[in-house]
This record gives C-alpha cells, sequence and structure tokens, in this order.
C-alpha cells in the first residue's frame, strides 16, 4: 500500500524495490512528526520541535565510507581518500538490505538537491526513520506538489538503521555502511541513525558530477548583501569553525550555511535548510538559530532536556558534543527566497586553530588562497566524528575531503580559474584559539571575529595598515575598529613567547610535510605560497 503524492509512472516498485510494506510517498511536516511520534521515534517538544536521539553513531563515520569501483569511475575517482568497494559485494549489500525491508514501512521525499534548475539533482530518499524524512525534507529543497507528479530521480538514497552489514560477506570494515554506486546511482546507509549521513551523501554526489560541467563544489555558507547579491560572501571550513553562525549575519542575507556551487552564473545552495550545531548556542550571540529550536517540526538531535517542562540544556554533552538542530531555510528571517548569489566578492577561509599561533584574520593572494585551500586546516572539533572527544589538528583538503570524491586539485584548480575571472579578495580567518593552545589559552571573541568580519565584507579593511606574517607570508592587518590590538598579533597574546615561537615552527613543519603531496600538481605560483 502506497500513501501521498508521487508520479504514477516512477513508484518504487518500477525502480525493482517491491515487497514492502506501507509506503509514505512526500509526506508534508505534521504528518511526519506525526508518524514519528506514533512510532515511538522521538518527543514532542516545545513549540512542536522533534526531539530524538541516534543512538550508537552521533556523528558521521568516515572510515565506513564507500565508493563502488567500477569501470566508469576508475580514472575519476581520489581511491587514496576513498575506501573501494567491489561492484559484486556491493550488489550482495544491496540484495540483502532489500530483503531485510520486506514487509516494512518506508518514508519516500522526491527532493532536489540545488537551488539552480539547471544544475539540480533530483533525488529520491527512502528512510526506515520517519523522522530521518522530516530531516531530509528540511535540508534538501523541496519540488512544489505539483512538480512531484513528474518527478523523475537522478539518483535514490536507501537509509535503513536496523540493517547490520557482515564485514565477511561484503569486504567492510564494521556494521556500519555507506556505499555510493556512482553506476547504478545510488547509495546504501546501513547501520547509523545518525541523520547527517543522507544530507552528506547528497553533498558528496554533487561534489562528484558538478566539478565534471565547470562548476565548482563548495562546503561552504554563502550570503550577500541586503539587496545587492553582487555582494556575495562565502564562508570554507569543516563543522565547528562558524559557517553556520557567521553566514547567518542578520545584517546580510542568509544564501545557505554549509554547501554552495559555484557556476558560470554565481552562487547556489545545494540545499533547503540548516543543520546548526547547538552546543552553548546563546539566545544573544546566535538569535536566529536559537529560535529555530523551538518552531514546529525542527528536528533536534542528541540534545538533553527536561521531562517535565521539555526545556532544552544547551550545555549538557553528556549524549555528544555534536549535538543539532535541522530547521528550513525560511526559518531565518534573513534568508534568501531564491538561494541564489553573484559571484563572490569576499571568499573567507574558516580554520579552527587548535595550537593558538593563527591571526583571527588574514588577506590571502590567489596563489595563497588556493595553498590554504588544498590545505584545508583546522582542528576536528569534538563529537563531529566518532571518536573524536577533543579537538585535534588536521589537514582535510578544500575543507571536505571526506565529501571529495575527485582528486584535490579538481577543486582547487576550478577556485583559482574562478577567483581570477571574478576577482574575489580572500580572507582567512581563525575562530580557534588564541592566548595559548588549547587547554591553554581562549577561543577567539565571537565579538572580535565579527567585527573583522564586517570589515572585511564592507571593503573597510582594505584600507587598513598590513604587516607581512613572518610566519606564513601573508597579510594582517595592524590594527581594526573594535578589535583588541593585540589579538591581531598572537604572539603579543601568549605570556610566552619562545613557546609560541616554538608552537609556530611545529605548525609551519606541519603544514610543509602535509603539502608536500601536492607539489608535483600546482603551478610556481601556489609553490612559492608554501611557508618559508
Amino acid at each position: 500500500m502506497s500513501i501521498g503524492r508521487v508520479n504514477p509512472a516512477n513508484r518504487l516498485e518500477d525502480q525493482g524495490i517491491t515487497g514492502l510494506g506501507t509506503i509514505h510517498y512526500n509526506l508534508i511536516e505534521p504528518q511526519l512528526v506525526e508518524a514519528a511520534l506514533k512510532r515511538g521515534e522521538g518527543t514532542l517538544g516545545k513549540g512542536g520541535a522533534f526531539y530524538c536521539t541516534t543512538g550508537k553513531h552521533t556523528g558521521r563515520s568516515p572510515k565506513d565510507k564507500f565508493t563502488v569501483r567500477t569501470p566508469e569511475v576508475e580514472e575519476s575517482i581520489w581511491w587514496e581518500n576513498n575506501n573501494p568497494m567491489s561492484p559484486e559485494a556491493f550488489d550482495l549489500f544491496y540484495a540483502d538490505m532489500l530483503a531485510h525491508l520486506k514487509g516494512r514501512e518506508v518514508f519516500v521525499q522526491d527532493l532536489y538537491g540545488g537551488a539552480d534548475p539547471e544544475h539540480r539533482l533530483d533525488v529520491r530518499i527512502v528512510t526506515e526513520l520517519a523522522w530521518h524524512n522530516l530531516f531530509i525534507r528540511h535540508m534538501l529543497r523541496r519540488p512544489a506538489r505539483h512538480e512531484l507528479d513528474g518527478f523523475i530521480n537522478d539518483f535514490t538514497i536507501i537509509d535503513c538503521p536496523s540493517f547490520k552489514a557482515d564485514p565477511a560477506r561484503y569486504g567492510c570494515r564494521t556494521e556500519t555502511v555507506v556505499a555510493i554506486n556512482y553506476t547504478k546511482k545510488l547509495i546504501l546507509i546501513a547501520n547509523s541513525a545518525y541523520a547527517g549521513e543522507i544530507k552528506k551523501g547528497v553533498f558528496t554526489l554533487l561534489n562528484y558530477i558538478l566539478p565534471g560541467r565547470g562548476i565548482m563544489a563548495m562546503h561552504c555558507s554563502a550570503n550577500h548583501a541586503v539587496g545587492d547579491t553582487g555582494d556575495t560572501a562565502i564562508f570554507f571550513g569543516l563543522s565547528g569553525t562558524g559557517k553556520t553562525t557567521l553566514s547567518a549575519d542578520t545584517s546580510r542575507v542568509l544564501i545557505g550555511d554549509d554547501e554552495h556551487g559555484w557556476s558560470e552564473k554565481g552562487t547556489f545552495n545545494f540545499e533547503g535548510g540548516c543543520y546548526a550545531k547547538t552546543i552553548n548556542l546563546s539566545p544573544v550571540a546566535e538569535p536566529e538559530i536559537y529560535a529555530t529550536t523551538s518552531m514546529f517540526s525542527t528536528v533536534i538531535e542528541n540534545m538533553v532536556f527536561d521531562p517535565e517542562t521539555l526545556e532544552l540544556d544547551f550545555a549538557d554533552n553528556s549524549l555528544t558534543d555534536n549535538m543539532r538542530c535541522a530547521y528550513p531555510l525560511h526559518f531565518i528571517s534573513n534568508a534568501s527566497e531564491s538561494s541564489l548569489g553573484g559571484h563572490p566578492r569576499n571568499i573567507i577561509m574558516l580554520t579552527c586553530d587548535a595550537f593558538g599561533v593563527l591571526p583571527p584574520i588574514a588577506r590571502l593572494t590567489p596563489a595563497q588562497a588556493m595553498y590554504h585551500f588544498l590545505s584545508g586546516f583546522t582542528s576536528k572539533v569534538a563529537g563531529t566524528e566518532v571518536g573524536v572527544t577533543e579537538p585535534q589538528p588536521t589537514f582535510s583538503t578544500c575543507f571536505g575531503a571526506p565529501f571529495m570524491p575527485r582528486r584535490p586539485e579538481a577543486y582547487g584548480n576550478l577556485l583559482r580559474d574562478k577567483i581570477a575571472a571574478h576577482g574575489a579578495t580572500c580572507w582567512l580567518v581563525n575562530t580557534g584559539w588564541t592566548g595559548g593552545a588549547y587547554g591553554v589559552g581562549k577561543r577567539m571573541p565571537i565579538k572580535a571575529t565579527r567585527a573583522l568580519l564586517t570589515a572585511a565584507l564592507d571593503g573597510s579593511l582594505n584600507d587598513a595598515t598590513f604587516r607581512h606574517d613572518p610566519n606564513f607570508g601573508f597579510e594582517v592587518p595592524v590594527a581594526a575598529h573594535d578589535v583588541e590590538t593585540r589579538l591581531l598579533n598572537p604572539r603579543e597574546t601568549w605570556a610566552d613567547k619562545a613557546a609560541y615561537d616554538a608552537q609556530a615552527a611545529k605548525l609551519m613543519a606541519m603544514f610543509s610535510k602535509n603539502f608536500a603531496q601536492y607539489l608535483p600538481y600546482v603551478d610556481a605560483d601556489v609553490k612559492a605560497a608554501a611557508i618559508g
């Protein structure tokens, strides 16, 4: 039996997926909340938000993500970064998952990945959990109801947390698997209730498909000035670096908070919603995001709450540091209706430096921008991935290595060419530590970060006096409005200057060692931008 609106010529049976129980097609938010509550998947919270937990997996499992090694993708996948799975193992995995789903109730959403109709990906998501269907309905872009009558999906994602993979049978690492088959246009997710795996599966697809069309796929947030889509800014950065918080500037229009494309026409959001971290979320510092946590149908993931008052505890990380809320973009008052912007005028590369070495902002040359983009230095923030319990320094190329199917140079060269064509100004912004390394220093004051970003985006920071950083070679402002001067020179924030010098030398050596892998693939100007 099937319930809901769907293209009558494009039911699951037409895709060879048969024997299921009740199939719910394209239910809307009240129906999905009702179904999730009826099935005991969570709790109705304040304002009608939906509270749920994800069990063992409270973050992504990147080591359990696989790409099926078929002839069609053999030459284009970055295999050093993407675990291979044989087509035969995938076929077994798929058959076993379908057998497991026989007779079970499932929920289906037909959605778009990409705000630009010319470059979007039409995706069908089949989920075992009703709240996962609600989550992905928030996160991707919804067709109009009449568009569902003719919807034909490009890819299908089947998300089945109750199915445990057999490592001996499929050649995988654990019972948890995320398997992408570009040839069969399928993604299978097993044994993880962490909904972020679905979202990042779509991002990975777009990261593979769009560069082949000359479109830059980016792990970034984006906004533009009110009334001026040409004044677009993009914010690269891994989870925990501030993409969502800093792009949700109420004085600007939010295009999107996590994933975007840069085409010949400009910037476009891949998504229709936001997936914000809520640990220590403040109604003062982040009022718009905070307000979404008590709105109807917002998904509240892995947060502790009072069972009587239903008040959320934003400081209690006993379940995970990676507590989150997922909500549609229109819950943010300054969100763009079109989710489109112009060519970026400013490119911000966010890093969370746990060493306490980098300044709060630095201006980069185009070559330095490619160097730092390929380096992708930051610190993994506790809870974002399984096993990460405190910040760890890492180099994640393109600020999103887990989602990059192609070699880094494919993305780096696209970025370089687009910067050159459109004259964007590039900035490196450190939202990490100052006055010492993690455990000694303090997080960079968000007030200072906001002031520096405002000055960078309105152009006034370009008029400042800059010093040449002796370690990294980029330009750092000597002074800025509403920013304590010594913050701009991180060495001055350390009580022990010799300790800072030693820490800087350690970090520079890490940069050099990491970048050695890219030296055969980059131009001379990028090599010259390396530290030294």
